[in-house]
């Protein structure tokens, strides 16, 4: 077993925690760095895209949350062996990366009236249009996971963006956003919340 070290922030959530969650539930063990908001800007720099997460690997520098969750769910055994299932996880992760970037975008908004504005039209727009797809796309696949008939990575990915949806702690994004666009999702969520590792990470 390669000898692991996660870097992403100290928080519950965003694009490191489904790498997390994939390590814990796989027992594998890894160093996990959590970076204090503060020491970001020094850090910054020092990483291959000016981005976390970074797993190291051996040493060895994985530098994107896709490529880093394809790879410890290997590692965890929750990522799918037939070509054609993982595509489809793959899938799943993309689409959340997909909206992922013009929220985060939206964070470095300083004006309050233009931080509005633009969640308002993200909600009214992209994040309704992709929660009803992904959706309907995991419908298509019985309901229940996104790939494989079981939980994987992608499942873990979709279950972190969903539960800070419906957090509340995005302002101008409805809490009930989710559940009135895309109830299915809803179901998804706390199915993956409800996994035993799951919960016991959080506990």
């Amino acid at each position: 077993m390669p000898t692991l070290k996660l870097t992403y922030f100290d928080m519950h959530g965003g694009r490191g925690e489904a790498a997390r969650l994939a390590l814990f539930i796989g027992g594998i063990p890894f160093e996990d760095r959590r970076v204090p908001f503060g020491e970001w800007g020094a850090m910054k720099p020092q990483t291959p895209y000016g981005a976390i997460p970074i797993l190291e690997v051996d040493g060895e520098v994985i530098a994107h949350s896709n490529g880093i969750n394809r790879f410890v769910g290997k590692l965890a055994g929750l990522y799918p062996t037939d070509p054609l299932q993982a595509a489809l996880c793959d899938e799943a992760m993309g689409v959340v990366e997909d909206i992922a970037v013009p929220i985060v975008a939206t964070f470095g908004i300083s004006d309050p009236a233009e931080l509005k504005s633009t969640r308002e039209a993200l909600v009214d727009g992209p994040l309704s249009f992709y929660l009803d797809r992904l959706a309907k796309r995991l419908a298509k696949r019985g309901g229940q996971y996104f790939a494989d008939g079981r939980l994987t990575v992608a499942d873990l990915k979709v279950f972190v963006w969903i539960r800070h949806l419906r957090s509340g702690n995005l302002d101008h994004v409805p809490a009930d956003l989710v559940p009135r666009v895309a109830p299915l999702l809803v179901e998804h969520c706390d199915r993956v919340r409800d996994h035993v590792q799951v919960r016991a990470y959080y506990q």
